[in-house]
């Protein structure tokens, strides 16, 4: 493993849990945020010795929504990174946020400290589908918030768009792509909407009160996102991310290049020196397990050899380049078909897999049976 690293921060607010979310996020627990905000900056203190001798080349601010609390908690979380650990000149700090929670100053003072990558959550661009979602913001809020970050300065801008919601037509997904490109973000994340068990969409889905959207239509959706999104000069660089050239997000590539990172605050997951833990994710447990040095930290799991392979594959081939054979070769000191030869090929005759150049990726009909081929390398 490089000895360059991967920041994760967990900012569990939100003004509303919206109906598909299953993230660690609470809604109206706003009385917690001056005590969570105070165990963040001692448990970055707790790592800084573990950290020493790492550059730091991506920190990511996620949540929940971080742009939902003061814009000085942020501040003062960015400072103390930046004093403690070892920070790279060229380092990718990214802070997600939502339409309606950012105003002037926050983006002002987001520029100042450093943070020089924004994520806006817009996911629809019709309002009526927004609040299907249990969304607190109309599309106009986004455009004058992307409108006024890109006036302060940002030029590096996600927008966070989700397709297959149900009653969502595909005539609506095309609009919500076309508003959103003539707004030129540098990237986008289009994803596919995933009904999970315990959100209001799950439980909804479960009483039969909830129809999902037909698989034909979420897949004509995908393939008219790909194919626009190419013409619009953006590079479709893993299943569900386009950036403009050279704007690939630096902080989601060191997880799916099975890099090493760490999680800060109350859920956050890490990778490091060869263990995979997580934070436990309630808040309150979360603040006096710092307070009083308490073990914040469970499901420790040793990740060996054959699982780190494993894991390397996964991830890899979320990747439109696909895996490398040479670095393959290079991190386990084995050769790619040695271990997964026989998975390799039997993908490669149902054509969802494709091998050139060097490298082993998923095909365009491979893009849409992804999970079938990630359970050949489990």
């Amino acid at each position: 493993m490089s000895n360059s690293i991967g920041i994760y921060i967990h900012i569990p607010f939100c003004r509303a849990k919206c109906f598909y979310c299953d993230f660690n996020s609470f809604a109206c627990r706003d009385e917690l945020v001056p005590a969570y905000f105070n165990a963040l900056k001692k448990e970055i203190l707790l790592y800084s010795e573990k950290l020493k001798g790492f550059s730091i080349k991506s920190v990511f601010i996620g949540g929940g929504t971080p742009s939902a609390v003061d814009e000085h908690y942020i501040y003062e979380v960015i400072s103390l990174l930046d004093s403690e650990f070892s920070l790279d000149e060229r380092v990718e700090i990214s802070i997600e946020t939502n339409p309606g929670t950012l105003t002037k100053e926050k983006l002002e003072l987001y520029k100042a400290v450093g943070i020089n990558r924004l994520s806006i959550g817009l996911q629809a661009w019709q309002d009526q589908i927004l609040k299907s979602l249990g969304r607190i913001h109309t599309a106009k809020e986004f455009e004058q918030n992307i409108t006024l970050a890109k006036k302060i300065g940002f030029n590096n801008i996600n927008v966070d768009l989700i397709f297959g919601i149900p009653g969502q037509t595909l005539e609506d997904w095309i609009e919500t792509l076309k508003h959103v490109v003539a707004l030129e973000p540098q990237h986008l994340s289009c994803y596919s909407l995933k009904i999970e068990e315990g959100t209001v969409f799950g439980n909804s889905l479960e009483k039969g009160e909830l129809v999902p959207i037909e698989d034909e239509i979420d897949r004509e959706m995908y393939s008219f996102c790909k194919d626009y999104l190419s013409i619009k000069g953006y590079k479709h660089y893993e299943i569900s991310n386009f950036a403009k050239p050279g704007l690939e997000c630096r902080h989601n590539m060191v997880y799916w290049k099975a890099e090493e990172y760490v999680g800060l605050g109350a859920g956050a997951h890490s990778y490091f020196k060869g263990l995979r833990f997580n934070n436990i994710s309630d808040i309150e447990s979360y603040i006096d397990g710092i307070y009083y040095n308490k073990v914040i930290t469970e499901n420790i799991e040793v990740i060996n050899s054959k699982e780190s392979m494993a894991e390397f594959m996964l991830l890899g081939l979320r990747l439109i380049d696909g895996v490398c054979m040479e670095e393959f070769k290079s991190r386990f000191n084995e050769e790619i078909y040695n271990i997964y030869g026989n998975q390799i090929g039997k993908m490669q005759e149902k054509g969802f897999l494709i091998v050139r150049d060097g490298k082993i990726a998923l095909s365009t009909i491979g893009l849409d049976y992804a999970n079938q081929v990630f359970m050949e390398f489990i």
